[in-house]
Parts: structure tokens; C-alpha cells; sequence
């Protein structure tokens, strides 16, 4: 077999700047170039600083992909190469193109490490396969009631809700990044998706309540789509609730949203409140969620074969 005979993988993430002086240039790509205000970098330096200066985002990334990369090639139907691209920081997607190119191969599957499809999310990454030299890229737009991923989420779920003592009521609360209420009006299908993967881990687990929020809202003149989670903890404090877990199913690793977002911001609200904040463990590159991942890409395959 020849390398021109190998399937790629482009897994796409977000990105995470390596160092406090990237903050900025990271920053400015995230905003299509614009600077942002100095004292919008500073804000997000603090935020980093808080969690340790650096998020694990980059190395987990890597481990997804050498682990779905030896998932893909140990099933003995093909050979694979998964490569890593980024949306806003090195390894850039255009660079994980090129990579792919210059091994020779000619025919990707393109993989977002995010479940939910947005205009504003997951188009972005594709925009930018687009704009950008190498195979011809079978793009997977979203997976949000695939059943790997389901299980996998309800699993860390009921591990922490037995973490809670056996008489205290628990409040579960999902949660994904915000976007601009705009998108509503466009008909977008980021929200009624978010709310179609909480309903479908509620039911595969039976709980008697829970909740859905957004986090990490954007800086910007525009409304984003709330309840943000803060105001929902507080929220649910008003009504008696003293026992939260949030489950962000909008995310699979650990990153500035996870660490800063719920860790810190979130757990302040809940301490200003009395109450007891738990959050799952993100899927990250555990082997449940990467075998997942490996039959998103032969289906995807599969998909593209009988469209031949």
C-alpha cells in the first residue's frame, strides 16, 4: 500500500496559546485580526494566570489524536494518519493541511473536537480547511446524539452524582460555550442541538432534573445566549437548590473555559451561595471517547462510499 492509499484525519481544535506572550497574537487571531483592547489582553492573561499559566489543550489534543490514530489502524481495515489542526494557534489548520499533503494523501476526514454544530463554530474550522492547500476533506459537521459520545458523557455524569451524599437532591446542569443571540434569528441549530444531547444524557441516565446554561460569553457589545452559568447557579440558589453538578457536553477537553470558566468563576458563585459545586471529568483522550471518535470516521467513510 502506498502512502497515496492512506486515509487522513484532520482533528480540529481550538486552540490554546503556549505562553504568555502568545496570549495576545492569539487573542488578535481570534478576532480576525483586530487587536483587542490592552486591558481585554490583561483580563485574559489573568485568566491564565489563575489556572496555572498554560491550559493542557495542546497535549490532549495530541494524545486524541495518537490515540485515534492507533484506534483507526488497530481495527486492520486501512491505513490512517490523523494529523492536528487548530483553529487560532499552532498547529494552525492550514498547517495540519500541509502536513497531510506533503505525506501524500489525497483524501481526509475532517473532525471537529466539538459535538455542535454553529455557523459560528464549527463553519468557522471548515472556512478555514477551505481556504487552505491539501486532500479533499469529507467534512463531519456535527455529532451531538452520537451514541459513543452520549455513553461516554453519561458515564462521568453518574460518577460524580454518587460523589454527592446518597440524601442530598442534585441539580445537573449542561452546559456549551455562549454565541451571539443572533444566531437564533438565523435559524442556527447550535442551540436546539445543545439541548437535544442534555435531553438525550437525561434520559439515558433517568434524571429527575436538570438544567441547561451557556458559559464563557464572549466580550462584546452584542447579547449572547444565556443564562450564563454564575447567574443560573444563583438562580437555582433562589429556588433552594444546594447540590449542582455541571456537565459541559459542549466541550470534550480540558481548557481555559473548564479551568477558569467553571473551576474558578463558577465555583465563586456557588461558594458566595452555600452552595456545593461538582463538575464531570471532560472526556479528554480517554479510550471510550477516542473509540467513539474512531467510528465517526468510518461512518463517515462508509457515508462517502455509497454516495460514490
Amino acid at each position: 500500500m502506498t502512502d497515496q492509499d492512506r486515509t487522513g484525519v484532520l482533528l480540529m481544535a481550538y486552540g490554546t496559546p503556549d505562553s504568555m506572550d502568545a496570549v495576545e497574537p492569539y487573542y488578535t487571531h481570534i478576532r480576525g485580526g483586530r487587536t483587542p483592547a490592552p486591558e481585554l489582553v490583561e483580563d485574559l492573561r489573568e485568566r491564565y494566570r489563575l489556572v496555572g499559566g498554560s491550559t493542557p489543550l495542546l497535549e490532549i489534543s495530541e494524545q486524541t489524536r495518537a490515540g485515534l490514530e492507533q484506534a483507526l489502524n488497530a481495527r486492520g481495515n486501512g491505513r490512517f494518519r490523523v494529523v492536528l489542526g487548530m483553529k487560532h494557534w499552532h498547529p494552525f489548520v492550514a498547517e495540519g493541511m500541509a502536513q497531510l499533503a506533503a505525506e501524500g494523501i489525497r483524501r481526509a476526514v475532517g473532525l471537529v473536537l466539538a459535538p455542535h454544530y454553529s455557523s459560528m463554530s464549527i463553519a468557522g474550522y471548515y472556512r478555514y480547511v477551505d481556504a487552505a492547500e491539501g486532500p479533499t476533506i469529507l467534512p463531519i459537521e456535527s455529532w451531538h446524539l452520537h451514541r459513543p459520545y452520549l455513553e461516554a458523557v453519561a458515564r462521568r455524569v453518574q460518577e460524580q452524582l454518587v460523589a454527592f451524599p446518597p440524601e442530598e437532591d442534585v441539580t445537573v446542569v449542561f452546559t456549551a460555550h455562549s454565541l451571539p443571540e443572533r444566531i437564533l434569528a438565523e435559524g442556527d441549530p447550535y442551540q436546539d442541538q445543545l439541548l437535544a444531547t442534555s435531553a438525550a444524557v437525561a434520559e439515558i441516565l433517568g434524571l429527575p432534573r436538570w438544567e441547561f446554561s451557556y458559559q464563557s460569553a464572549g466580550q462584546t457589545r452584542e447579547p449572547w445566549l444565556g443564562p450564563d452559568l454564575p447567574d443560573k447557579v444563583h438562580e437555582l440558589a433562589d429556588r433552594g437548590v444546594r447540590n449542582i453538578l455541571v456537565a459541559p457536553v459542549g466541550f470534550v477537553s480540558d481548557h481555559l473555559e473548564i479551568l477558569y470558566d467553571i473551576d474558578y468563576e463558577a465555583q465563586a458563585a456557588a461558594r458566595e451561595r452555600d452552595v456545593t459545586l461538582r463538575r464531570i471529568e471532560m472526556l479528554n483522550a480517554s479510550p471510550d471517547f477516542v473509540e467513539g471518535l474512531a467510528d465517526l470516521v468510518q461512518q463517515r467513510l462508509a457515508e462517502a462510499e455509497i454516495r460514490a
